[in-house]
């Protein structure tokens, strides 16, 4: 596969099909292999590129005293929209790359033709990477079942999962996180292609957790998006990332809801077919003049 070199690192990227071009984002303990379903239906009418993020398999992997920074991985993206001529774009991006998706659109809006969020993360639209009392409280008082979601999260999985990876004990950090984010139990019923996924990228996790976090997030920022936004749940996602879309339903200006049956977090690949009718759907409403697209059922 190819690489594009962007801000000094080597991203391995796929670029199949033409058309308008659509830009597939991936999420923690995760790289381009998440996409592959996409990647097979919506080249058939889009130039479709899906790329591994910087120290994702099989890019370089973290260097020892490097930090895994969020706006980094947006700058990353904004220089490979740029290098591989691909603005403007539709990007579609899942959890950690939702959120990479959504910050690009405040910071450079000219390179986004559409949005297509699936759970992205936006926690400090609510609290700071290191919760105060005081925030905490807040988000209890004025919405108590964001606030326990978050509380939830943090207790149950991102706080364990840190100090598991921080004693070495990879194979806890892995469970840990997985279970909090997909559900109790998720871990060990991973299908082999995804457990693969995570095993690959268990260090970038790792550096992620052990990092500075999620960028701050403005809300009067979310609220002067123009681009059209398709918000994405899972049926069977943990209730706080429905909370979350439930507060970029309330900030955003042109947006879209759907919920994909019978699916946890990782939708696009649980249940794959349901999630591209309901992206190739967005996308027919917001191509660009003189778009192609098929039959539906040709996807």
């Amino acid at each position: 596969m190819p690489t594009a070199s962007v801000n000094g690192a080597d991203l391995t990227y796929e670029d199949v099909g033409d058309g308008e071009p659509v830009v597939f984002v991936h999420g923690s303990a995760s790289d381009h292999r998440t996409w592959i379903a996409q990647t097979e239906a919506f080249a058939k009418e889009f130039r479709v590129i899906s790329y591994s993020r910087r120290y994702h398999w099989p890019n370089e992997p973290i260097s020892d005293g490097a930090r895994y920074i969020m706006d980094e991985h947006v700058d990353d993206l904004r220089a490979l929209i740029h290098s591989l001529d691909a603005a403007p774009a539709h990007l579609v991006g899942h959890s950690y790359g939702a959120f990479l998706c959504l910050l690009l659109a405040i910071r450079e809006p000219s390179l986004v033709q559409s949005l297509v969020l699936a759970e992205p993360p936006v926690l400090t639209l609510f609290v700071s990477n290191d919760p105060k009392v005081l925030e905490l409280l807040k988000t209890l008082l004025t919405r108590p079942r964001t606030g326990a979601g978050i509380l939830r999260l943090g207790i149950q999985g991102i706080d364990p999962a840190k100090k598991a990876f921080e004693h070495g004990d990879r194979e806890t950090g892995l469970r840990t996180f997985v279970d909090a984010v997909l559900g109790d139990g998720a871990y060990d019923g991973l299908p082999e292609v995804r457990s693969k996924q995570v095993h690959d990228n268990a260090e970038s996790l790792r550096a992620e957790l052990l990092g500075p976090g999620f960028s701050p997030l403005e809300v009067e920022k979310v609220q002067q998006i123009q681009a059209p936004t398709l918000l994405v749940t899972g049926e069977n996602s943990i209730g706080l990332f429905h909370r979350l879309i439930d507060r970029l339903e309330e900030l955003l200006p042109r947006y879209e809801r759907t919920e994909i049956p019978d699916a946890p977090h990782t939708m696009h690949e649980a249940n794959a077919p349901a999630f591209n009718a309901a992206v190739r759907s967005f996308l027919e409403k917001h191509h660009s003049a003189g778009g192609r697209f098929p039959a539906a059922d040709a996807v």
